[in-house]
């Protein structure tokens, strides 16, 4: 039985997530449905994690077994020949027995997108958050800096998922103006909670804005209380963007 890791990227605007489930259209289930046509047995794909409704991937990787006789480098284009044109593998290689597409991932970065104009762009539905004022990108580099390092971040979440733990460790949290004029905000941790990017951009938009101030930022997650952040964004200007994977999979950005 082969293991094989898949490299792959989605639009998530028409699909409920990553993960599989009854009554809604996900990336999960439309894969599997590829897979299953292609080996004709059925497959179990893990995916490195959960994105929520409408979020994209720029990078993803899952892995299945499966004793298919289809080379690993024909795979993708076999794929991807019969997946809708949102959902596209890149590449795919044979992987250890042990790698586990979750486990054997170290750390992810979450990319969340804003558009800060009155004048909405088309181009931009479902991939950019739209704000119809100018944000001080000063304050917001300044407040990013605060989610650095290891902290609970229970401010940071939504309600609805249990964990053992709601402390992480942000390596970075980055503001930047790109060329386009959207405002891109870059955050790698070792783990996510719920909702935990799209709050924390929501945060960092109401620095920009002047509501809230980069000082408050260590009261806010000493607090614990959610209420006292910014909103969480809609999904649908969030991308997962890096992944850091050992040798297994070197071909996986972030590496």
């Amino acid at each position: 039985m082969k293991n094989i890791a898949l490299t792959l990227s989605y639009n998530g605007t028409n699909y409920h997530g990553w993960q599989s489930q009854k009554n809604a259209v996900t990336v999960s289930d439309t894969l599997s449905a590829v897979l299953v046509r292609l080996t004709g047995e059925e497959v179990s794909l893990t995916g490195c994690g959960r994105t929520d409704a409408g979020v994209h991937a720029k990078i993803y990787v899952a892995n299945f077994r499966s004793p298919t006789s289809i080379p690993p480098d024909k795979l993708p284009l076999a794929i991807n020949a019969l997946l809708p044109d949102d959902i596209s593998v890149s590449f795919a290689s044979l992987v250890p027995d042990s790698f586990h597409a979750t486990f054997s991932c170290r750390k992810k970065e979450y990319t969340y997108l804003i558009h800060p104009s009155k004048i909405r762009n088309p181009f931009y539905k479902n991939r950019a958050y739209q704000y119809p004022a100018a944000l001080t990108l000063d304050r917001m580099c300044e407040a990013a800096k605060e989610f650095e390092g290891t902290h609970d971040f229970s401010a940071m979440r939504s309600q609805g998922t249990i964990v053992k733990s709601t402390v992480r460790t942000i390596d970075w949290c980055k503001v930047e103006r790109l060329t386009n004029g959207l405002i891109s905000i870059s955050i790698s941790a070792d783990g996510f909670l719920y909702n935990m990017a799209r709050a924390i951009a929501g945060t960092l938009l109401c620095t920009g804005a002047g509501t809230i101030f980069p000082e408050d930022i260590p009261v806010i997650l000493k607090s614990k209380d959610r209420s006292l952040a910014g909103p969480t964004l809609p999904p649908g200007g969030l991308y997962l963007s890096r992944l850091w994977y050992g040798k297994e999979v070197t071909h996986v950005s972030g590496v």
